[in-house]
């Protein structure tokens, strides 16, 4: 008996869990058009109001945005108008990257969709018009009807007529010559067409990708650039001078520096706590500003609010004086309350008694001091890691590209990530640390994208089906309301599969963080992967091979291994039924969600609780930072909707999904094209590192859609037909391993042809990448790409790097004096004449170091409950980079 049969009591198919009905497009479309809609206008209204929020990256001086118009619609034009060569000198390579894989997507899609509607649909609507009975007798193929066993539900399903072939048996007549199935070798020629499309595009625009990066990063000139990483460094080694007189050995170039990583734990963790006491300290003078001042004796509140003692202040002239003989006589000074911290003492800590939490706090914040400067001058225990700054990038290149030594393991060298994206607690860690976290979290990952297919199932399985077998009296109330039974049919799986989509990624990036990796770069691009295999094997495979039937799961794992055929023979079969459910996945994504995103809703709804939670100048200064872009976050939605714009487009309806994956990237492409050049900041420096990953994934992309084919056309009896695919799979992995040896190292490093030279300086050209376009095999080089070459202003890597060097923050950083006012204090360095805490009593007076001091209320004024210091001869006017007022409730948050 099949798996899925049960003569005595009828169970929910899978397929039934996701099946939409004839009316789910319809309303999906009219909630995704009202959400996205709405969204939409929202942000052009308040993009003009909040300026600081929509157009944050223009507050950076280094970078030239190009200028967008403060109308409501006018600024669609002028974004339209940005051209990719403003896009890789205003947002960097990474952004190019990301942006040139949507472009690429919308003009391959569009030949598609034109080929899918103009040729494959007339066909389809001649010869099978029994992929349209939904539409003819949809109550016929309702979830409410009864349940019938799983073979004969695959029979009417999928051929419309019973009697063909069943699920489990493959056999039959071979149909390839049937004149009745003659049309299917139309899918077979556009399977060959679609495929060599596919190639051609990626073949295209990986070729464009290679030639942009090449030149952005052979004419830029960074530290980055001119340093590799240096792993395996023997003990005999691990000194600056004997690493610089091994590669200068090399005779590759010379020398300019050697950072040789040391193990830091000590003065890390010193700087650890000494963030988290100066924050409580923070908070702490934050309590103590914002009480209400006690009067001094002697004197009486008028009505308005001033002290009838006090002298009146009469001109701007006796404004000095006044406020030196209101400091001077103590019987005049305002009085608040002090805070108080609790310290905990004694047997297991459990006795306290209340200190004054001002003068606790500093004082702990000036032993951490003490503490820091004498860890500083200390001499650590060396590591096996080194970075090697040379004096060029070709020098810097041939060590990289080279193998320095013959010891297996040791003296291994790879390209530097940028100073900023270094985790330097990472860098001190034993290898086998190192490795024994980035086994365990893969391990992990994987065990959990197994655990995955459970709660999916699950989730996905709350429709009209399980509501049948739990509250039958509901199930009929649904049966006469279609519209509403379309929006628990089709709503709930998108959702939750669009919910999903927002919450996991956040979990594997976290785990991504602590696999012990060296920078953040890797640890983005590592993000891209695990995001990525998540949508594709829980949001694909579970919904499409499983079916989301929980009953099923064991069944189908047990039939697969059984059965090598039968996972693709699956995937053909149930991947024509889901054809409105993935059309209703692309739709929200499109057209509800990427407005949202524009929007940034997220943003914009988590600000008040921030907003809440803000105590300090501190952290209202960090909650108007603007939001980080991370492509590990958007990268794996846009390949899922790729590769099933890929999957479905030859199929019935395919053109459906097709036109709206053509929507999907057009929204998609200007909507990351905004937020990447005008709302939001990017923490990794990848150096394109995205485009390999994205191929890779293409081309599984490619072996799915083929061997897809190949079972739906081997299910139709069509035998020699779908044999006839089997080159294509064949041919495609091996493009993928010609991809990996030709093109992959591109990726990678830099070639020295395109590396720019002092003679051509001299000669008067800026920039040489290339010096011969038309050489064979080369690539047709575009305007921006001559322009690139002629670029003589910054990039905005070398803007990013000016002034750094490869050091552990924590051994140089100045240390941050508290900030109490608008203003951030000036750091505190060793070079300060003295190293002085006090706390004046009953004045309020605070001191530290060499920075100015902190004075009580009367020296205040107070913003928006911030304590600012007044404009005077020797504070200086406000910030003029500031946001505005950040006042919790008002329509102008992010108004600049």
């Amino acid at each position: 008996m099949n798996g899925f049969e049960d003569d005595k009591k009828p169970k929910c198919d899978g397929d039934e869990y996701v099946k939409p009905g004839p009316k789910d497009l319809q309303v999906q479309l009219v909630i995704s058009l009202s959400l996205g809609v709405s969204a939409f206008l929202a942000f052009c209204i308040l993009r003009r109001r909040w300026k600081s929020l929509y157009a944050a990256r223009k507050r950076h001086a280094e970078i030239e945005l190009p200028h967008l118009p403060d109308t409501l619609f006018g600024w669609m034009p002028a974004l339209y108008r940005i051209t990719e060569h403003q896009v890789l000198a205003c947002a960097g390579l990474d952004a190019y990257v990301f942006l040139t894989f949507f472009k690429m997507s919308l003009q391959l899609f569009a030949v598609m969709f034109f080929c899918a509607a103009v040729v494959l649909e007339p066909i389809n609507r001649h010869f099978d018009p029994g992929h349209k009975r939904n539409d003819t007798n949809p109550s016929e193929f309702s979830l409410l009807r009864e349940y019938a066993p799983y073979s004969d539900y695959q029979r009417v399903n999928l051929f419309g007529n019973a009697g063909e072939n069943s699920g489990d048996d493959h056999g039959g007549d071979d149909e390839s010559f049937n004149k009745n199935m003659s049309y299917l070798w139309s899918y077979l020629v556009f399977t060959y067409i679609f495929t060599g499309l596919t190639l051609f595009m990626l073949n295209r625009y990986t070729l464009k990708v290679i030639g942009i990066r090449q030149n952005y990063l052979g004419t830029q000139s960074t530290i980055t650039d001119r340093t590799f990483r240096l792993s395996g460094i023997p003990e005999n080694l691990r000194t600056e001078n004997a690493i610089k007189t091994l590669v200068e050995k090399l005779e590759i170039g010379k020398v300019e520096s050697v950072t040789l990583c040391r193990n830091w734990k000590e003065i890390d963790e010193l700087m650890e706590r000494r963030t988290a006491i100066l924050a409580k300290l923070e908070e702490t003078w934050s309590v103590y500003i914002s009480q209400k001042p006690k009067l001094p004796v002697g004197t009486q509140a008028n009505g308005d609010g001033t002290a009838s003692g006090a002298p009146e202040v009469r001109s701007d002239e006796e404004a000095g004086e006044s406020e030196r003989l209101l400091r001077g006589g103590h019987d005049m000074q305002i009085d608040r309350p002090r805070p108080q911290a609790r310290l905990w003492y004694g047997f297991l800590r459990m006795q306290s008694r209340k200190i004054d939490g001002l003068d606790y706090y500093t004082e702990r914040l000036r032993l951490l001091d003490e503490k820091i400067i004498a860890a500083r001058k200390k001499t650590y225990e060396p590591a096996n890691i080194a970075f090697v700054t040379m004096d060029s990038i070709a020098a810097c290149q041939m060590a990289i590209q080279a193998l320095i030594d013959p010891g297996p393991g040791q003296l291994l060298t790879k390209p530097a990530p940028a100073p900023s994206d270094v985790v330097w607690r990472n860098t001190y860690k034993p290898w086998w640390r190192r490795r024994f976290q980035s086994w365990t979290i893969t391990i992990f990952i994987s065990i959990l994208s197994i655990i995955w297919v459970g709660p999916v199932a699950a989730l996905a399985s709350t429709t009209i089906c399980t509501i049948k077998a739990i509250m039958p009296s509901l199930a009929e109330t649904l049966k006469d309301h279609e519209i509403i039974r379309s929006l628990i049919q089709t709503g709930i799986p998108t959702l939750v599969v669009s919910l999903l989509n927002v919450a996991v990624p956040y979990l594997y990036d976290f785990l991504s963080e602590h696999q012990g990796m060296i920078s953040r770069g890797d640890v983005a691009l590592s993000v891209i992967s695990k995001n990525f295999f998540f949508t594709f094997f829980n949001i694909f495979l579970i919904f499409t091979v499983f079916g989301a039937a929980v009953a099923g799961i064991q069944e189908t794992f047990r039939k697969s291994l059984t059965d090598s055929t039968y996972i693709a023979y699956t995937i053909a079969t149930k991947i024509e039924e889901l054809t409105s459910f993935y059309s209703c996945f692309i739709m929200l994504q499109g057209l509800g969600l990427f407005p949202f995103r524009l929007l940034q809703f997220g943003s914009i709804s988590l600000y008040p609780i921030n907003r809440m939670g803000a105590k300090t100048p501190r952290d209202f200064s960090q909650i108007m930072q603007p939001p980080m872009f991370y492509y590990g976050f958007y990268l794996p939605t846009a390949l899922l909707v790729f590769i099933l714009c890929l999957v479905y487009s030859v199929l019935p309806d395919g053109y459906q999904v097709l036109g709206l994956g053509v929507v999907y990237f057009v929204f998609g492409y200007f909507t990351y094209k905004y937020q990447l050049l005008y709302a939001m900041d990017q923490p990794q420096h990848a150096t394109g590192g995205a485009w390999r990953m994205i191929c890779y994934r293409v081309i599984l992309g490619l072996v799915v859609f083929q061997v897809t084919m190949s079972g739906y056309l081997a299910l139709k009896s069509a035998f020699t037909v779908a044999v006839l695919v089997t080159p294509l799979v064949i041919g495609t992995v091996w493009y993928s391993w010609n991809f990996k040896w030709q093109f992959e190292p591109l990726t990678k490093f830099i070639s020295l042809v395109s590396i720019k030279r002092g003679e051509d300086e001299e000669e008067g050209v800026n920039e040489v990448a290339i010096l011969d376009d038309e050489r064979e095999g080369g690539y047709e080089e575009d305007v921006d790409q001559r322009s690139l070459r002629r670029r003589g202003s910054t990039t905005v890597d070398e803007a990013r790097e000016k002034g750094l060097r490869f050091v552990n923050p924590s051994l140089v950083v100045p240390l941050e004096q508290p900030w109490i006012y608008q203003d951030p204090p000036p750091p505190f360095t060793e070079e300060s004449d003295s190293l002085e805490f006090a706390i004046g009593g009953s004045e309020g007076e605070y001191s530290y170091g060499a920075g100015p001091s902190i004075r009580s209320q009367r020296d205040e004024t107070r913003v928006e409950g911030i304590a600012t210091r007044p404009p005077g001869p020797g504070s200086g006017a406000a910030s003029s980079n500031s946001s505005s007022s950040i006042s919790l409730g008002d329509t102008h948050i992010w108004r600049q």
